[in-house]
């Protein structure tokens, strides 16, 4: 795969589930989610979201079938459940009663616990009376819950015919890339599958990577993805031979721009959806594999000459988010930037952002309009809840 706008072909999806349902006022931020999400109903948006995909001829993935299947697997479900045990917090007497139990469970009910999570009151009686349990409230968790497992682009992205497990930053989502891990690992559709970067490498998140075009990637560098990640990056695909040029873009460090493509997506071949605010102030470093198989870094340089230059086009066509600043920044918020293409000139984008969408309409981007009111809550959208794993080239 070598771009973000050839034809989409199969994609990573993880519908809402159980996890969601863990959300509380009380930990919601420590989870990541801005709000409590209306579950059954973020279920229905997020398979309206499928549908869409799939009534274009995309094969849709479910990660926790995935999961389940992997699982079957006696090394990977010994290795999953050895994931799910955090021995500095649980103390070794409940670390190992827990370990315990979870060898016992089916490859279904591992994969609920992995995901869902489970709390001290779910844990059977029998299992590690110890001074941990009897401190700790019933509801809470002696397995965190995954509700971000919904945004799928974060934990890995396919480069070339390569997978990138992420390294993510927040203590929240860190077990997320155990599990992709064990998938691409054991699952039979992935097991031959190279890696571009493995998970204990320095932080990079997926939302901050971009395939502007064939050998040309882009990498937000702020809240989630350091300058030692995006480097580090850089040297494995430089190595593997799956990119020329790799741009390193400093965006600010806040809730609002936590990946790079919160403030900008491709649309098209030459073509992106961008937060005005950032236009003209948006910079990149310049890396390029030198002779002696380092890397050799330019710049900065403004983002948008930097990209044009290494996709070697005149200049990249930018379609400003909402219509005045105001605007752009409720629908920016609102995920305005984050859209998924599934091809040229076609992506998927929410339906609450009217100015957005029209702009990209008339532009000549065909939009495919989705409800996101409570997928929206863990801030994400069409492009953070997808993992594409296979594109046509372009």
């Amino acid at each position: 795969m070598d771009s973000e706008v050839g034809p989409l072909r199969a994609v990573l999806l993880h519908r809402p589930g159980n996890e969601l349902k863990r959300l509380t006022p009380r930990n919601n931020d420590q989870l990541l989610f801005d709000s409590i999400p209306w579950v059954d109903r973020a279920q229905d948006e997020h398979d309206a979201f499928a549908d869409i995909l799939g009534g274009r001829g995309v094969e849709v993935l479910r990660l926790s079938d995935t999961l389940v299947e992997a699982l079957t697997d006696e090394r990977a479900h010994a290795a999953a459940a050895a994931t799910a045990v955090d021995r500095r917090r649980l103390g070794n007497e409940l670390a190992e009663s827990l370990a315990g139990y979870l060898s016992t469970v089916d490859a279904k009910g591992l994969a609920d616990v992995l995901t869902a999570g489970m709390t001290f009151e779910e844990l059977p009686a029998a299992e590690g009376a110890s001074l941990v349990r009897k401190m700790h409230h019933p509801h809470d968790f002696v397995v965190d819950p995954l509700p971000n497992l919904l945004f799928t682009r974060d934990s890995s992205v396919w480069i070339g015919n390569r997978v990138a497990i992420a390294s993510l930053s927040m203590p929240a989502r860190m077990r997320e890339t155990a599990l992709l891990d064990l998938i691409y690992a054991y699952h039979p559709r992935f097991r031959a599958a190279g890696r571009a970067y493995g998970a204990h490498s320095a932080p990079v998140e997926g939302g901050d990577v971009l395939l502007l075009a064939p050998g040309v990637l882009a990498i937000g560098v702020g809240e989630r993805t350091t300058p030692a990640g995006a480097e580090s990056l850089a040297r494995s695909v430089f190595h593997d031979g799956l990119a020329h040029t790799v741009l390193a873009v400093p965006i600010a460090q806040d809730r609002a721009t936590m990946h790079l493509d919160t403030v900008c997506t491709m649309v098209d071949r030459d073509a992106v959806v961008m937060y005005p605010a950032v236009r003209d102030t948006l910079v990149a470093y310049s890396m390029r594999p030198d002779e002696a198989g380092g890397v050799h870094v330019e710049g900065p340089t403004p983002f948008l000459e930097a990209a044009a230059t290494a996709m070697g086009i005149e200049r990249l066509r930018v379609i400003d988010t909402g219509l005045d600043p105001v605007t752009a920044e409720r629908e920016q918020w609102d995920d305005g930037n984050n859209t998924l293409a599934v091809a040229p000139g076609v992506v998927v984008a929410y339906e609450r952002n009217v100015e957005t969408n029209s702009r990209l309409e008339d532009a000549g981007i065909e939009v495919l309009r989705i409800s996101g009111s409570e997928l929206g809550t863990g801030r994400g959208g069409p492009r953070c809840m997808s993992c594409p794993v296979s594109r046509d080239a372009i």
